[in-house]
């Protein structure tokens, strides 16, 4: 299949719309986000004192219709509206074309976990065909992140005899997936075979591109010139670009390397330690122990471009977009058309960034291949008076706390982007309460994020509250929104305010109460707009505290939608026992929404024991009977109207 991006010759009438600058809805956003009016609103907070942006008539109002919230709820089933149905569409082990089905046992090997669905999805998108001349709301790609592995459900036995087959298998169970999907008279189903379908694991050789490649921190024994590295891990939240590829964001990859006993500055900065996460793969993969490959961590942390549509090319780190524990990638143009990244590093008191390309996008122009490789990469300061800075994060660039220059460690921009954190910390960055999603309104132009919680906060050594992170041990999280300055999404200056502080109204602590109008939530995490501007909301209660204590009140896991005029917020979907609720994405005609269940009857301690795997979930066997059982299995679900209509009207 041709493709425009590197071949503007193709044939219409067979090219995805992927290929089509006006196919897909969400990438005619992109278009238009940044030339229409900003406004804001404050949301009022109790504790630290809140800045207000200027009032303006520009913004959409974004209003709901079509259900009334739903009550929490703590049933080991996904709950929706009254009018609207979820349909089981692909769960771990699921064949991705036509290999094998998962057993219910999990006593398949490591071979047949390559050609089935990951565990734990995460971040995800829809890519329409174009049929007839028009985007498909029937046919399409999805991609689909599958963020990490439960060892005590991937494995008959769990962690026992621990073995290189057992290596293989948890590595296959990670990465990404690109499936081929189409909507019949029985509903939605995935296409099998298809020449499209293909899993991207923890093995698969990626290229390296940006300022880092050739770098001699990004060599290793295997690859002494720095240019290829194996694998992509931790895949959680996603971007889309305009060119139709899919960026994937490398998340918590420190927790797959056994560090030394005594990690180096750098090292402890990205949080390797001698024992990891457990996962225990450097016993059978030596490239995972950083005591004998050190800069074998210095290859992952990276947002990783994939194009869902040529099966052969392989996936492209694109290290000027930085290296930290990247959330997600979401991506939308400046009013000169360079491309603009926001992204979010996802741990206690890290920051918010965003990439602006050097050069233009042009609509079927090759050179939109390399776009993301050349540019300024920046970290966010917010102020106390509800203004902010982009802070460049340049070579040679001067800041209040030093310059990015060879005395400070940084002699080029592959060191920049390689200590990504670094250069940050240098800038004098704000340090946030664990920033995660991030969507643009698709007619206002404003720049929401979601910080999901930070325990830590005001703690003792820790930092304390500020404008931006205004609550002490912030249990529940909130949501932040920004407008650029000049209405340009690459503007160096910005205005923001508070658009929600999570909590839970009944809670005898005004510091927990929260300020949401409507249906309460807490740890918000996932963050997209309807093409309407309804702001949906999922969030990611640990297991460790859902249901007890503070989200004693706030039942399972679930989905909300937020009118971002009134601040109105509305409960639509209620997980499973143990899940979060992650992934979202839509058809053009938003007769589909694509929602993912991730990690149904995750314990607290985040592995299952073997002996008892549905010891909190059976879902979603319990659910629905096409499905395989024997373990609890995130999947994918395709939710619709009974009446046949848009989701959102």
């Amino acid at each position: 299949m041709a493709n425009s991006c590197f071949d503007p010759g193709g044939d219409e009438s067979t090219q995805s719309a992927a290929f089509n600058m006006l196919a897909d809805p969400f990438r005619r956003r992109l278009l238009s986000a940044a030339v229409l009016t900003l406004s804001g609103a404050a949301v009022a907070a109790s504790g630290f004192p809140l800045p207000r942006l200027a009032a303006n008539n520009g913004r959409a109002a974004g209003s709901l219709h079509g259900f009334d919230g739903i009550p929490a709820s703590t049933a080991d089933a996904v709950t929706l509206p009254a009018g609207y149905t979820a349909q089981l569409l692909y769960a771990w082990g699921d064949p991705i074309s036509d290999g094998p089905r998962a057993r219910a046992d999990a006593g398949d090997d490591a071979a047949a976990q390559m050609l089935q669905a990951g565990m734990h999805h995460d971040g995800m998108h829809f890519f329409p065909f174009v049929e007839h001349g028009k985007p498909s709301s029937t046919h399409g790609l999805l991609c689909i992140n599958h963020e990490y592995t439960d060892d005590g459900l991937l494995h008959r036995d769990g962690m026992h005899d621990w073995s290189a087959e057992k290596v293989k298998k948890s590595k296959a169970a990670h990465g990404v997936s690109v499936i081929e999907v189409r909507r019949g008279s029985t509903g939605w189903q995935v296409v099998r075979p298809s020449r499209l379908a293909r899993r991207i694991t923890a093995d698969t050789p990626c290229r390296i591109s940006g300022p880092a490649r050739m770098h001699p921190a990004m060599t290793t024994a295997t690859d002494r010139r720095g240019e290829f590295v194996l694998g992509t891990v931790n895949n959680c939240a996603m971007g889309v670009t305009p060119w139709g590829t899919y960026l994937t964001c490398e998340e918590n990859f420190n927790g797959y390397f056994k560090g030394p006993q005594t990690p180096s500055a750098d090292q402890k900065r990205y949080g390797l330690s001698e024992r990891g996460f457990g996962f225990r793969w450097d016993e059978f993969d030596e490239r995972f122990d950083a005591t004998r490959h050190p800069n074998e961590a210095n290859r992952f942390g990276w947002v990783v471009e994939i194009d869902p549509w040529n099966p052969e090319q392989a996936p492209v780190k694109r290290t000027a977009l930085g290296r930290f524990k990247h959330e997600g990638a979401t991506v939308t143009l400046a009013r000169d058309g360079r491309v603009v990244v926001y992204m979010g590093d996802d741990e206690r008191f890290e920051y918010v960034y965003k990439f602006v390309s050097r050069d233009r996008f042009r609509s079927h122009s090759p050179g939109n291949a390399n776009l993301l490789d050349d540019g300024t990469l920046y970290v966010a300061r917010f102020e106390d008076d509800g203004k902010g800075r982009w802070l460049a994060l340049r070579h040679g660039e001067e800041h209040e706390n030093g310059a990015l220059t060879a005395d400070n460690g940084f002699p080029s921009q592959g060191e920049v982007v390689i200590r990504c954190r670094q250069a940050a910390d240098l800038a004098g960055a704000t340090k946030m309460d664990r920033p995660e999603w991030i969507a643009v309104h698709p007619q206002s132009g404003e720049v929401y994020f979601t910080l999901t919680n930070n325990s830590k906060r005001g703690t003792p050594g820790n930092a304390g509250p500020n404008a931006a992170n205004p609550r002490p041990e912030n249990n529940f999280g909130h949501i932040v929104r920004w407008r650029e300055n000049a209405q340009d999404a690459a503007s160096t200056a910005f205005e923001w305010d508070i658009f929600a502080l999570a909590g839970d109204p009944r809670n005898p602590d005004p510091n927990k109460q929260g300020n949401i109008k409507g249906d309460a939530y807490g740890s918000p995490d996932g963050l997209w707009f309807d093409p309407g501007g309804r702001l949906w909301i999922q969030t990611d209660a640990s297991t460790s505290v859902l249901n007890k204590g503070d989200y004693a009140n706030l039942g399972n896991n679930q989905m909300l939608v937020a009118d971002v005029n009134s601040g109105d917020t509305r409960r639509f979907l209620t997980g499973p026992r143990g899940c979060e609720l992650t992934g979202i994405s839509s058809t053009p005609d938003g007769k589909t929404l694509f929602v993912n269940i991730q990690h149904p009857g995750e314990t607290a301690s985040e592995r299952a024991d073997p002996s008892n795997p549905t010891a909190v979930s059976s879902w979603p066997a319990n659910q629905f009977v096409e499905a395989v059982g024997g373990r609890p299995r995130s999947a994918t679900i395709a939710i619709t109207r009974d009446d046949k209509s848009a989701f959102a009207n």
